[in-house]
């Protein structure tokens, strides 16, 4: 019998304790999962647009807040079902990320993400002064999300809705990883030149990987709303947007495990932090430093490397038949 893999014992391991968890902790602690969850979901978008697509990208808060604002504004005017709320905040992310992927054809590498960067700091002024839309300084409340009728009005009702959520974008990204799409991507990443010379289209693949992106953290803005009764432009500032490069950095660049490593592991951190607002950023800029310098490829994805390497020798004693084996899926 095939043992689990190491991937799919942690998973099975976590998704144990998030079935314990509403029946042992307090609500706070509720609110701290929900808040990781979305952060996982910010960071499997982030993955998408830099990990398998190599466009560095700081745009990825300003689609979050679209998708906050955009759910929020949907359900205090119409009340539909949080469903059809959440999916129009990542449908509009994912419009406005296919039109910034435009970018990404006339611009690459610190270009790129300078450009990203004044398109995510105009986004937040827009926040910040569109009083008549989202408050402005002062901030937004947001209605309790419904469905059928129920009110979402604590985190424990939003928690199954937020796990499932975070679950399904989990399965999208590795089935994504994992084809034919995936691998297009990741030629791209590489290189323009060879992966256009093997016939993929790379101007649509990157166009697409920013609209992906954007789709997730716009679900992600969604499903903010979920659990949260008040939005204010601050929280969607450049901090966030470098707590989650940080979370896809230190966790691997190009590795599925390492952003949800990354996202639940500095989530906790930033939860610790929040009475030393100043120095948060000082932080995360330091570490990610630190990660950039002395192990750039991050935490999980030098144990991918460790693994494809433990499994070489096996291969070569296996034949053409281990060869077979020892190509596996990119996770």
């Amino acid at each position: 019998m095939k043992k689990p893999s190491f991937d799919q014992a942690a998973l099975l391991v976590l998704l144990a304790v998030l079935c314990v968890l509403p029946f042992t902790v307090t609500g706070y602690v509720l609110y701290v999962v929900n808040l990781l969850m979305v952060f996982v979901v910010l960071a499997l978008g982030m993955h998408v647009v830099i990990g398998e697509a190599g466009q560095f990208a700081l745009s990825h808060t300003a689609f979050y807040g679209i998708g906050i604002y955009t759910a929020g504004l949907i359900n205090a005017t119409w009340h539909p079902p949080f469903v059809v709320s959440i999916a129009a905040g990542g449908l509009l992310s994912a419009v406005l990320g296919y039109l910034i992927g435009f970018l990404a054809l006339r611009m690459r590498d610190i270009y790129l993400a300078l450009a990203t960067f004044a398109f995510g700091e105009a986004m937040q002024w827009v926040f910040l002064n569109w009083q008549s839309v989202t408050g402005g300084s002062n901030g937004m409340r947001l209605q309790p999300a419904e469905l059928f009728g129920l009110k979402l009005t604590n985190d424990l009702q939003a928690y199954p809705f937020v796990i499932v959520l975070t679950a399904l974008m989990l399965w999208l990204t590795v089935a994504l990883s994992r084809s034919q799409f995936g691998s297009a991507l990741r030629a791209v990443r590489e290189s323009d030149v060879a992966a256009t010379a093997m016939g993929i289209n790379a101007r649509a693949m990157k166009q697409a990987a920013f609209a992906i992106s954007g789709a997730f953290a716009g679900i992600a803005g969604g499903m903010y709303t979920l659990f949260v009764s008040f939005i204010h432009p601050e929280s969607l500032g450049f901090q966030t947007t470098i707590l989650v490069l940080t979370m896809v950095v230190v966790g691997g660049i190009g590795s599925v495990r390492g952003a949800v490593a990354g996202a639940i592991a500095f989530g906790i951190i930033s939860e610790l932090l929040r009475q030393a607002l100043s120095l948060q950023e000082i932080i995360y800029g330091a570490i990610l430093m630190g990660f950039m310098m002395f192990k750039p490829r991050g935490l999980f994805a030098d144990r991918k490397r460790r693994v494809a390497r433990a499994a070489a020798p096996e291969a070569s004693h296996g034949g053409v038949a281990g060869a077979g084996v020892a190509k596996g899926g990119h996770a």
